[in-house]
C-alpha cells in the first residue's frame, strides 16, 4: 500500500511492498524495527545503519525525536490522500509549531528567545534526560512566539516547550 508521509513540511511517497522492503519516492530501502519496552522507543535499521527513535502519537499526526533531530511527521494513505485532493482540504505548511518534550527531564538551555528567527534544525531546547542532553531543534523555519520552560525546569513527557510561527 501507498502512503504519503510529511516530514517537517515535505512530502515523501512511500510505498511498502514486502517485509523488509520499502520504496521511497521509488528509492528501495531494505528496513527493519522493534520495539524497546513501552515508552514508544524504537530500534530501527535503515540500509544497515542503526537509529534510535522515540515515537509519539499527537491525534494522528507524530512526533519523532532521532539523533537530537525533532521531526513533524504526518501519515496519509492513498485513498485519503485522493479524497483530501479532492474535496481541496489538504492542510498548507505553516502555522503555529510545538516543541514538546519527548521524554521526562530537566532543562539545561535554551538557546533562543522569544522574537527570534529560526532556521530548521537549529537547536531551540537542550534537555537533559537519563543522563543524556538532547538537542531539540525547530522542524521548520520560523519564529519563536513563546517559550514555557526556563532552565533548570523539570518537564514531562509531551509538555509545550516552545511555540512557533
Amino acid at each position: 500500500m501507498k502512503y504519503f508521509t510529511t516530514v517537517n513540511g515535505q512530502t515523501y511517497e512511500v510505498e511498502i511492498n514486502r517485509e523488509g522492503e520499502v520504496k521511497v519516492n521509488g528509492e528501495v530501502r531494505q528496513v527493519d524495527f522493534k520495539t524497546l519496552g513501552v515508552n514508544q522507543i524504537y530500534s530501527l535499521l535503515i540500509d544497515n545503519q542503526s537509529f534510535e527513535a522515540v515515537v509519539e502519537d499527537r491525534d494522528g499526526k507524530f512526533q519523532v525525536l532521532m539523533a537530537g533531530d525533532l521531526y513533524e511527521v504526518d501519515v496519509t494513505d492513498e485513498r485519503e490522500m485522493r479524497l483530501a485532493r479532492a474535496s481541496g482540504t489538504l492542510a498548507g505548511v505553516g502555522g503555529e509549531a510545538t516543541i514538546r518534550s519527548p521524554m521526562p527531564g530537566t532543562i539545561v538551555a535554551i538557546p533562543v528567545t522569544v522574537g527570534q528567527e529560526v532556521t530548521k534544525g537549529m537547536p531551540v531546547v537542550i534537555l537533559e534526560s537519563m543522563k543524556m542532553q538532547n538537542e531539540l531543534k525547530a522542524p521548520r523555519d520560523g519564529v519563536v512566539h513563546h517559550i514555557n520552560v526556563k532552565p533548570g525546569d523539570n518537564v514531562d513527557q509531551n509538555q509545550v516547550l516552545v511555540t512557533m510561527h
